[in-house]
C-alpha cells in the first residue's frame, strides 16, 4: 500500500480538470474529486495531476536526475539551500510551500527541516524527478504537472512558492499564493560557475536574465528584497561531470567532448556558486 499524503497537503491540491478539491482513495492508490475525476498514484508515491490528453513538457531524464541526486546529496549546494531557507523564513515561518519545478525536492526538504509544522508539495514535469521527490521528506508530496499550465493547486492557499533554477509562471503563482504569501526565486548570477563555463564550453548566463525575470513576473508580483549568495567549491573531475550532467548543460555538450575538456582541468577544480535570491509578494 502506498503511504498516504499528509491531510494538510491534500488541502492544497485541486483537480486539474474541474479545480475541485481532491481526496485520497481508501487504499491510497489515487486522488479523486467529487466530480469523479481520478488520478492514479505511481507505485513510487507521486501522482500525475494532468488533464486527460495533456502531456507535461519533457523534464529531466533519468540520467540527469541521478546526477542531481549525487551532487546535491554530496552537500555541494548546502549553502544555497541554507540561503533559500533564510529567505523563506524572513517574513515569518510559513505553513505551506510549493516547490515549482522542484526536481527531486532536495531544496524543499532542507527548508522543511527548518519548519517543523509546515508541509510542502514538489511539482515537476519529470516523472524521474518525482519518484525521488515522493520520498524526500515525510511532510512533502510530489506531483507531475505542467508549470506553464493551470497549476493543480487551489486559489490562495500557499504561504510560499519556491523556484530554484526553474521556470516561473507569474499569473499562476499569484493565483495560488495567499494575500500575504511570498514567492522566493533563486536564479544564477552572471558569474555563476564562471571558472568552468569557458573551459568546458557550457551555457553562459544571459546578461538580460534579471530583466526577463522581472518582466515574467510583473504585474502579478512585485519584488520585496534580493540577497546574494556566493561560495567557492573545490571539486574533483567526477564532481564536475556530475554538476554538468544534472543541468541544462547536459543537453548541449556531448559526453566525449566533456570528458576531453575535463581531462585538461587540474584538480581540485575551483568554481564559484553565485546566485541571487529574490523575494516577491502578490501585487496589490
Amino acid at each position: 500500500m502506498t503511504a498516504p499524503f499528509p491531510d494538510a497537503v491534500l488541502d492544497l491540491l485541486a483537480c486539474p480538470v474541474c479545480a475541485g478539491s481532491l481526496r485520497l482513495a481508501p487504499d491510497s492508490s489515487a486522488l479523486r474529486c467529487d466530480a469523479g475525476h481520478s488520478f492514479d498514484r505511481a507505485r513510487q508515491g507521486y501522482v500525475p495531476l494532468l488533464p486527460p490528453g495533456h502531456r507535461a513538457p519533457s523534464g529531466d531524464s533519468a540520467e540527469m536526475v541521478a546526477d542531481r541526486v549525487a551532487f546535491l546529496e554530496a552537500g555541494h549546494y548546502a549553502g544555497l539551500t541554507q540561503a533559500l531557507a533564510d529567505a523563506v523564513v524572513a517574513d515569518g515561518p510559513p505553513d505551506s510551500l510549493l516547490d515549482l519545478g522542484g526536481g527531486t525536492g532536495h531544496h524543499l526538504a532542507g527548508v522543511l527541516d527548518r519548519l517543523p509544522s509546515a508541509v510542502g508539495v514538489v511539482l515537476d514535469s519529470s516523472r524521474y524527478a518525482a519518484r525521488r521527490a515522493a520520498r524526500v521528506h515525510p511532510r512533502a508530496a510530489a506531483v507531475v504537472a505542467d508549470s506553464w499550465a493551470r497549476l493543480p493547486v487551489r486559489d490562495g492557499v500557499l504561504d510560499r512558492v519556491l523556484v530554484v533554477f526553474a521556470p516561473r509562471n507569474g499569473p499562476e503563482i499569484a493565483r495560488v499564493l495567499r494575500s500575504g504569501g511570498r514567492l522566493v526565486v533563486v536564479s544564477p548570477a552572471a558569474d555563476h560557475l564562471g571558472e568552468i563555463v569557458g573551459p568546458l564550453g557550457l551555457l553562459r548566463v544571459d546578461p538580460d536574465k534579471a530583466a526577463r525575470l522581472a518582466t515574467s513576473l510583473e504585474p502579478h508580483l512585485q519584488p520585496v528584497r534580493t540577497t546574494s549568495f556566493r561560495a567557492e567549491l573545490a571539486l574533483d573531475r567526477v564532481d564536475v561531470a556530475t554538476l554538468v550532467g544534472m543541468g541544462p548543460h547536459a543537453r548541449h555538450i556531448g559526453r566525449q567532448a566533456l570528458a576531453d575538456a575535463l581531462g585538461r582541468l587540474a584538480e581540485p577544480v575551483r568554481t564559484t556558486v553565485a546566485v541571487d535570491v529574490t523575494t516577491y509578494r502578490p501585487a496589490g
